[in-house]
């Protein structure tokens, strides 16, 4: 396949939106460490544990979209292609979603 070097502002921008993804993996990562060593015990046995695990498992998964994605979107560009959809919006959505779900029914569980 014919590959060009792509306009240097648009790598940039891509290895930014690439850092961004790494931060919030990062964030995800320091907050399920966070959950399991500074959240009080909930009353279901595991729950922090579980809830930090997810966080960690989530973090994974955005950490390895965001190399994917920032990959995909570089060789579009060299290739005069258009740029690839994702699911990984989707799935950080998701993922925040339901841990949302879960930890605001452990709340509701403590009273």
């Amino acid at each position: 396949m014919d590959e060009r070097e792509p306009d240097y502002r648009f790598t940039l921008a891509n290895e930014r939106t690439f850092l961004a993804w790494m931060r919030t993996a990062l964030a995800l990562l320091a907050a399920g460490v966070a959950v399991v060593q500074l959240v009080p015990h909930f009353s279901v046995v595991g729950a922090r544990t579980t809830v930090g695990v997810l966080l960690g498992l989530l973090s994974v998964l955005v950490s390895v979209g965001g190399v994917l994605r920032w990959r995909g979107v570089q060789l579009a560009m060299r290739r005069g292609q258009p740029l690839p959809s994702t699911g990984i919006t989707w799935l950080l959505a998701g993922g925040l979603t339901m841990l949302a779900v879960v930890a605001i029914i452990l709340l509701l569980g403590e009273n």
